[in-house]
């Protein structure tokens, strides 16, 4: 039986790579929606990004809704440096998709989905958690919906402040409202996915793969090598959002560390930490499930295997 979710996202390199994973023809993930949000880009450039995405899969059945256009509290912060103007520089793309947005808010789409849904729902979140933290306020019963809230965000260090990671820090105080929402909660931070680094050695085994969804899958990670090599000096783009859908995909790719996690959104020194209490310190409440270890070569065979079922017939 397929795995429901809703991918909730703001692509970005990383999200463009984690719906192909998700979303291919023999995947195990039944896409509900895809709904988009401020993050890596403007709400809007990131919606284009999806549905540019979905049709160069041939997913033009998965529905796209368009989220928060902004944090619930903060001005919007873009991450321009990293995954350019469009926020999915590299790959030519059209100016306009062909596919187009449902005329729903996202949220609602979030809230009618898992209560129209049989079974549970994973909740994947790949960018700031705004529009999951609404749909949270918005409708509180809808916990009772969720199997799981998967997010690529945090870690143990920063990579937009020196504490913070940048999903975690664009909306804190969205971060919070999940972390406390009590739905069993995967994190997959910057602990394990600056493990995953497409350097080009890898990119080199993708680029034997011929069709057109690998090809398009080498330029999003050429352009995101060239980026993390300017701006942190890494050999590889780190591919941070598709470790949750792998992780969906093949759970046993990761050690999770069952633990109590917190979101600091007061201090303007650190906003944004992820405070992940590994050593149970505060004896707190063990609310999330947080990645510590990670099967890299295996990662890339599941990604080769998942790129080779794509045909361009």
């Amino acid at each position: 039986m397929s795995k429901k979710i809703i991918m909730d996202c703001d692509p970005g390199h990383d999200d463009a790579i984690a719906l192909i994973l998700a979303g291919a023809k023999n995947s195990s993930l039944d896409i509900l929606a895809v709904t988009t949000v401020a993050g890596n880009q403007s709400v809007e450039k990131n919606t284009k990004n999806a549905l540019n995405v979905l049709e160069v899969m041939g997913r033009g059945d998965i529905s796209v809704s368009v989220g928060a256009s902004r944090p619930l509290i903060k001005p919007a912060s873009f991450a321009s440096q990293i995954h350019g103007k469009s926020g999915l520089d590299g790959p030519k793309l059209p100016e306009v998709p062909s596919l187009k947005p449902t005329q729903s808010y996202a949220v609602d789409v979030i809230i009618e989905t898992l209560k129209q849904s049989e079974e549970p729902v994973t909740l994947v979140a790949t960018g700031p958690l705004t529009n999951i933290a609404t749909a949270l306020i918005k409708e509180p019963s809808i916990t009772q919906y969720l199997d799981s809230i998967t997010i690529m965000g945090g870690g143990t260090f920063g990579n937009w402040t020196p504490t913070a990671e940048f999903n975690i820090w664009v909306d804190a105080e969205a971060a919070k409202r999940v972390f406390d929402c009590g739905v069993p909660i995967n994190v997959f931070g910057l602990d394990v996915t600056h493990q995953v680094l497409a350097t080009d050695a890898i990119i080199n085994r993708f680029k034997t793969i011929d069709n057109q969804i690998a090809k398009f899958v080498v330029e999003l990670l050429e352009f995101f090598k060239s980026t993390y090599k300017t701006h942190f000096n890494m050999d590889g783009g780190p591919i941070h959002d598709a470790c949750t859908i792998l992780y969906l995909l093949e759970p046993s790719l990761f050690t999770m560390q069952h633990t109590h996690i917190d979101i600091e959104h007061h201090s303007a020194l650190t906003y944004g930490t992820m405070a992940i209490d590994l050593n149970d310190i505060t004896n707190g409440e063990k609310n999330a499930y947080f990645a510590t270890a990670v099967d890299v070569e295996r990662i890339w065979v599941i990604m080769e295997d998942i790129l080779k079922s794509y045909s361009d017939d």
